[in-house]
């Protein structure tokens, strides 16, 4: 029978990242960092890492333990919207095609319709801080993509405010190019999910 301290040991092994001298780097607000690598809570079980029951390598410590994000992934079957749903956020991913025409930032009034109903979720969940992320694919210069990226993301930031008009609202809006590809840029359809802009919001507390 598999003892107390043996199950916490198990347990810790599982929350907490082995670290040989280094400390865990969380991302900030530097646009050089990933969108969504914010740092999750405090796990709420406490590791003692002088438990004799816990097997590290000579000369390595653990890192601090955190709750793991349970991630939810729902994409239309066209592939044209995605939605990740973690513990605290909302990320909604629209398909630069579906926003916009070919190397274009102008947005289309069926276009500017879905940019609503995201507006109306984001009213729903309280959220008052908001970010709106563009991303392109490789194809072409990056400097032409990051230009590009961030003019759409700025379009559909402008539809956002104008509809949710709420000065409590903080928006961070960014044009990340290239970087942070969610498919294989080796074929069209891979990079045809890269070309997105993404909208994403903190969760109301339950």
């Amino acid at each position: 029978m598999t003892s107390p301290s043996r199950l916490l040991a198990a347990v810790a092994l599982i929350l907490a990242t082995t670290m040989y001298g280094t400390t865990t780097a969380h991302a900030d607000d530097d646009p050089n960092d990933p969108p969504g690598t914010e740092p999750s809570a405090s796990a709420p079980v406490d590791v003692d890492p002088n438990d004799p029951d816990l097997k590290l390598p000579d000369g390595a410590t653990l890192a601090q333990a955190k709750v793991l994000d349970i991630k939810s992934v729902v994409e239309e079957q066209s592939g044209d919207e995605r939605r990740e749903d973690t513990n605290t956020s909302v990320t909604l991913a629209l398909q630069a095609e579906v926003l916009f025409g070919k190397d274009s930032s102008k947005l289309g009034a069926e276009a500017k319709s879905r940019i609503r109903g995201i507006a109306e979720e984001i009213r729903t969940q309280n959220a008052t801080r908001v970010r709106v992320f563009g991303f392109t694919d490789d194809l072409g210069s990056s400097a032409h993509g990051d230009v590009l990226s961030k003019r759409r993301a700025n379009a559909v930031h402008d539809v956002l405010s104008q509809s949710l008009n709420d000065a409590g609202i903080t928006y961070e809006v960014r044009g990340y190019g290239e970087q942070y590809p969610i498919a294989d840029n080796s074929s069209e359809a891979g990079r045809k999910k890269n070309r997105r802009v993404e909208v994403s919001f903190p969760r109301s507390e339950p």
